[in-house]
């Protein structure tokens, strides 16, 4: 029996579960997946917003402020890669100008701190490969760039160490509710619970239809990206938008926390499990960004990808107690800006439980978080470490410089990886220009020997992402 089930490990459902973790809760979370930030949270363009965009007293714009201001610190904490890189929303005609004085004033209602419009001559000096047609922009200073799945792993392993219980591979099915206890079936096991918390992404509406009445409706929108080779990081520092939309913030130009550029997203309304990328929508995203930066050069692309957005019907982030059912908590249509609200999110959670029992905080509680990345360390700290441990002599990814022995750690901490994307999400093992060609062999090779596998029950990634098949099986998984 348990005081709380969240349903989804995605980021939100991850800072929900750490918010709560901090007291005397017992908490678990389901997750469908095998790994927790498997949706939306590992597809995206890995933004922290400054909040200028979100409409006025929306909770768009309030979660966005307050998370953004809380984001570094957090980061810091749980040793999280964060670069505050500053934005520009760049106007290339009289109508976005006019565009960049609506953003400026929005901003300014929204408490948001620095907001500055530049003209072509200061724009064109903070960042001197934007286009020479560019007439202005709009300065966001506190705009800054994540790992969101290394932000999502963070929060999921720390609750985690502070109690809560992870079940993945865990689907729900159906909910019921009896005496005021909430009954949770899974495809493996069954679960009982006071509250419910449904952080469950594009399909919070589904979730929450199973035992309450229709209160929204979730849609599924998709976004593709380029991922370009840090040879390309140099073409800017800060984060890169076009004047936004009825679409949204439109196609992006942006660095990466490890080097790299990311390029994205288009937006097209798909079913809730399409991620394929297309040739129309990446044409789209590649003419949009050029005229931003022209000196993109897309040969040096080393992955396309897409992400799935939950759009709902009430444009705007729903975080609330369901209408229909007492003391089930829908977090939903939590688009963007919802990375950079997910701590806030989390937050208000914890305060509606306040208003429902009286909660003690552990004396305990582990707020920290610290990983060994071997290649930050200074000569005579890797020496030291070799001594200790051979295994971080030696290197796996030769692209990001992962040795051995950072990725054999991800399997003593609090969820360990079960795929070879698992691992590249601890410690980017195949997340370089050669995308695992080189490393993706060894990484396969550790799986095997850690988690006592034949070679052809390996996955890439999710269940069912066998990277061999076993003809003595009859070709079978």
């Amino acid at each position: 029996m348990y005081d709380v089930i969240i349903i989804g490990a995605g980021v939100i459902g991850a800072a929900t579960a750490y918010c709560l973790s901090r007291y005397n809760l017992k908490v678990a979370i389901l997750e469908a997946q095998n790994d927790v930030a498997c949706g939306t949270t590992k597809a995206n363009a890995a933004l922290i917003h400054a909040g200028y965009d979100a409409k006025p007293g929306s909770l768009m714009a309030k979660y966005n402020r307050e998370g953004s201001l809380m984001m570094e610190e957090l980061c810091k904490k749980l040793d999280v890669p964060y670069k505050r890189n500053g934005s520009l929303v760049l106007a290339f005609d009289d109508e976005n100008l006019e565009t960049l004085k609506v953003l400026l004033d929005r901003g300014h209602q929204n408490g948001i701190e620095g907001l500055k419009i530049l003209n072509k001559e200061e724009t064109k000096k903070m960042e001197p490969y934007v286009s020479d047609e560019c007439l202005g922009s709009l300065y966001a200073p506190t705009a800054a760039i994540v790992s969101p799945w290394e932000l999502c792993l963070a929060l999921a392993e720390t609750a985690v160490r502070n109690g809560v219980e992870l079940f993945l591979n865990n689907r729900v099915e159906s909910i019921s509710k009896e005496n005021d206890i909430f009954t949770v079936i899974t495809d493996k096991d069954t679960y009982h619970s006071k509250y419910i918390v449904n952080a469950a992404g594009v399909n919070t509406d589904t979730i929450h239809e199973m035992i309450g009445e229709k209160e929204f409706t979730i849609s599924a929108n998709k976004g593709q990206y380029y991922l370009f080779d840090k040879a390309q990081g140099y073409l800017t520092t800060k984060t890169l938008f076009p004047c936004p939309s009825t679409k949204g913030k439109g196609c992006a130009v942006t660095p990466t926390v490890g080097g790299n550029l990311v390029i994205g997203p288009d937006s097209s309304p798909c079913t809730k499990d399409d991620l394929d990328t297309t040739a129309e929508g990446l044409m789209f995203v590649k003419k949009a960004s050029s005229r931003m930066v022209p000196k993109l050069d897309f040969r040096e692309n080393i992955r396309n990808f897409a992400g799935l957005r939950a759009k709902c019907d009430r444009d705007d982030f729903i975080v609330e107690e369901s209408k229909s059912v007492r003391n089930f908590f829908n977090l939903a249509g939590i688009a963007s800006p919802g990375l950079s609200s997910s701590i806030a999110i989390g937050n208000a959670v914890l305060e509606w439980l306040k208003s429902k029992e009286k909660l003690i905080e552990k004396e305990n509680f582990i707020d920290s978080r610290k990983r060994i990345k071997f290649m930050s360390l200074s000569d005579e700290e890797k020496n030291e470490l070799i001594k200790k441990n051979p295994a971080y002599g030696r290197i796996i990814c030769r692209c990001e410089l992962i040795t051995e022995g950072e990725i054999l750690e991800t399997f003593n901490t609090p969820i360990p990886p079960v795929s070879i994307d698992g691992v590249k999400r601890r410690v980017k093992a195949g997340m370089g220009r050669c995308q695992g060609g080189f490393c993706g062999e060894k990484v396969a090779m550790i799986l095997k020997d850690k988690l006592g596998l034949e070679y052809d029950e390996i996955l890439q990634d999710k269940k069912g992402s066998n990277i061999l098949f076993n003809e003595a099986k009859g070709g079978q998984y």
